[in-house]
C-alpha cells in the first residue's frame, strides 16, 4: 500500500499469486479508467458509445453504417438511432456510396473532427490522472507491455470493437 492510498482500499495480499494480481489490477483500472471516460465523453450522444462511434467514423475510411453497427457490435436498428442523433448534433453525415446506391457511407463533418479532438484530448488527461502515481517513463513501459500482451493474446482484434465490448462489460458489472 502507498502513502496514497486509503487504508481500507482493497488490495491482493502479499502471498497473491500472480493471476490474482493481474486480474485485481486490471479490474481496477478498467473501472476506473471507464468511470473516466464516460466524464470525458458525457457532451456527446450517448456518451461513451457514442465516443466509440465518432472515433470509429473518423479514425478509419468511411464505413458503411452496416459494417460500423457490426464492427462495434451494436445491433442494425439502434444503430440507425445513433446516427439519427449524432446527424441531428452534426457530427456526422450518410452520403450515397457511390459504388452502392442502397448503402451509406458514414463521414465525419468537421464540427464532428472538431468535438472527437477535444474529447481525445480529455480522454487523455484522464489516462494521465489516472496512471498520476507512475513517472512519465514507467507509464510509457506499461503501456507499450500492456500493448505488446493484449496484441499477443488476441491477435488481429479490433481496438474499437474491444473497447465497446469491455465498456459494455463494465456497466453490467
Amino acid at each position: 500500500m502507498t502513502a496514497s492510498e486509503p487504508a481500507d482500499s482493497p488490495t491482493p495480499s502479499q502471498g497473491s499469486s500472480q493471476g490474482s494480481v493481474l486480474g485485481w489490477s486490471l479490474t481496477v483500472l478498467l473501472r476506473e479508467w471507464s468511470v473516466r471516460v464516460e466524464d470525458a465523453s458525457r457532451d456527446l450522444p450517448h456518451g461513451v458509445r457514442g465516443y466509440q462511434v465518432l472515433s470509429a467514423v473518423v479514425h478509419d475510411a468511411p464505413p458503411t453504417q452496416a459494417a460500423l453497427a457490426a464492427r462495434l457490435g451494436i445491433d442494425r436498428t439502434v444503430m440507425t438511432y445513433l446516427l439519427d442523433k449524432f446527424e441531428g448534433c452534426g457530427l456526422l453525415e450518410r452520403r450515397q456510396d457511390p459504388a452502392d446506391r442502397r448503402a451509406r457511407r458514414i463521414v465525419p463533418t468537421g464540427h464532428g473532427r472538431r468535438v472527437l479532438a477535444e474529447v481525445d484530448a480529455r480522454v487523455a488527461q484522464a489516462e494521465d490522472e489516472l496512471l498520476s502515481t507512475l513517472p512519465p517513463e514507467d507509464r510509457r513501459v506499461l503501456l507499450a507491455l500492456l500493448e505488446h500482451a493484449a496484441t499477443g493474446a488476441a491477435p488481429g482484434e479490433d481496438r474499437c470493437a474491444a473497447v465497446a465490448r469491455s465498456a459494455e462489460l463494465t456497466q453490467e458489472a
